[in-house]
């Protein structure tokens, strides 16, 4: 019955590691403490979103996935060699994940395709990536 529900959550899933990941990266090359710590922040939030989509996943009688998928490896690699090493260009790829890829595809991704109370998780998790997009559009004006 929730079939649908599911491999859209997945999908959604396979995002959110997909940003865990970047941020790892991106964390591993910015030298400035205090924008560290920010970007691990943001981290730590899309680690506690993707546990709560994975808890719903499994409450639905789903399996969750437990990677980005092998379109997210192939994304993970080239950005090991495409990754900033300034404050600014560090910034500015954090900000382009989570506004585009982070909120505007997610968005597409379950648009119209999940029950009730798996849109109001998604949401939730979509209006807290917001304000990652606040904060990292605030510290690139620093």
């Amino acid at each position: 019955m929730y079939e649908d529900v599911i491999k859209e959550l997945n999908a959604f899933l396979k995002g959110q590691y997909m940003g865990i990941h970047a941020y790892e990266h991106l964390i591993q090359n910015i030298d400035d403490f205090y924008i560290k710590k920010e970007l691990q922040q943001i981290q730590q939030d899309h680690k506690m979103h993707a546990m709560r989509v994975a808890e719903r996943i499994q409450n639905l009688g789903g399996t969750p996935v437990d990677d980005e998928g092998f379109a997210g490896s192939i994304q993970e690699f080239i950005s090991r060699f495409t990754t900033p090493h300034t404050t600014d260009g560090i910034l500015r790829t954090a900000l382009k994940g989570e506004d585009f890829y982070g909120i505007q595809m997610s968005d597409e991704i379950v648009k119209g395709d999940l029950d009730e109370q798996s849109q109001q998780l998604v949401d939730e998790i979509l209006r807290h990536d917001e304000k990652h997009v606040e904060k990292l559009r605030s510290l690139l004006l620093q």
